[in-house]
């Protein structure tokens, strides 16, 4: 059988279950807390026992498995997802390995890797990615089990298409699967799919995230038929698409024959600190965006425009446990 890592260890990928494919715990600026937070607005016990409760709900739901792509620029800290994961021994927790930005290249790569100052012909950051993949995060012996990257509103940019072929590089020499971070309002997907096919990516491994975003059949069908998989992934975020279209989306996806090239998720957190450090003063501008919304709301409402169980269970159990099978 094949396996994929987990915060706690391998396990069968038959056995990961009910997915959500794109849920962070943690979303922080590590300069952030420590420089600001502590004594303030951060309380590290008081948010590790929150984060344990909510995952505790979320695993009473029927969910076994989240993937939580959380890489460096996004404030991954394997040793409290550990402590996390230990106390919530219900639920499969799968981390990623990357680099999330819009823009640049962080600043220990800007002299090293191709085309600086310190090009000795090898990419340091597809180093790290599979060092993480193969040996571990950081000393924790937590193995990534996929890699994470972005490509928002300023497109492809040097730095943004520098660290895609880095985790091109990573998928090549380990076969990992990759989730990117894309910006529907300018078919970013359209851009991953190129460049990752042309770097020899396979397809079938990919997941544009934030594919949901678009209620632009043409597109995301154009998407699906490279054989990548869209990411339905931020129910809940109302401000951004409201989930009746985005059920109506899926729905006419899936009468398309579309249901094998699908994965749902909410793109929630337990504890964010982008809009501030009350994670409450996003809670009346997206209501919805919590890990509890698919399972309440989202699963209800498909079934109702036509989805059937099958194909629900195929976005929800099989997808995921493909995504994740070796070749």
């Amino acid at each position: 059988m094949s396996t994929v890592e987990t915060v706690r260890g391998p396990v069968e990928t038959g056995a990961l279950g009910r997915t959500y494919m794109h849920e962070h715990i943690f979303v922080l600026g590590a300069e952030n807390v420590q420089n600001y937070g502590a004594g303030a607005w951060w309380d590290e016990e008081a948010r590790v026992a929150d984060a344990v409760a909510k995952l505790r709900d979320l695993a009473a739901q029927g969910v076994s498995t989240i993937a939580d792509p959380t890489v460096w620029g996004l404030g991954r800290y394997i040793p409290r997802v550990q402590r996390i994961a230990e106390q919530v021994p219900e639920l499969n927790i799968v981390v990623a390995t990357g680099i999330y930005s819009y823009n640049d290249v962080p600043f220990q790569f800007h002299h090293r890797g191709p085309g600086t100052l310190l090009d000795d012909g090898t990419e340091p950051m597809t180093d790290d990615f599979v060092r993480d993949l193969t040996e571990g995060i950081a000393g924790t012996g937590v193995k990534a089990a996929f890699l994470k990257c972005a490509i928002d509103a300023p497109g492809l940019t040097p730095g943004v298409e520098r660290i895609l072929r880095a985790v091109a590089g990573a998928h090549r020499a380990t076969g990992a699967p990759v989730t990117v971070h894309t910006e529907s309002s300018i078919e970013a997907g359209r851009i991953v799919v190129d460049l990752l096919g042309r770097e020899g990516v396979d397809l079938a491994k990919v997941v544009i995230g934030h594919a949901g975003d678009s209620t632009d059949l043409d597109y995301l069908t154009a998407l699906a038929d490279t054989g990548a998989i869209l990411g339905m992934d931020r129910f809940g975020l109302d401000i951004i698409n409201p989930t009746d279209a985005r059920v109506a989306t899926i729905a006419a996806l899936c009468e398309r024959g579309y249901a094998d090239r699908m994965v749902l998720s909410h793109d929630a957190s337990c504890y964010m600190d982008w809009f501030g450090p009350d994670p409450e003063l996003m809670r009346s501008a997206a209501p919805n965006w919590h890990y509890r919304h698919i399972d309440q709301d989202v699963i209800p409402a498909l079934r109702a425009a036509g989805v059937t169980g099958a194909q629900i269970d195929q976005m929800l159990v099989e997808n995921p446990r493909r995504y994740f099978t070796s070749a």
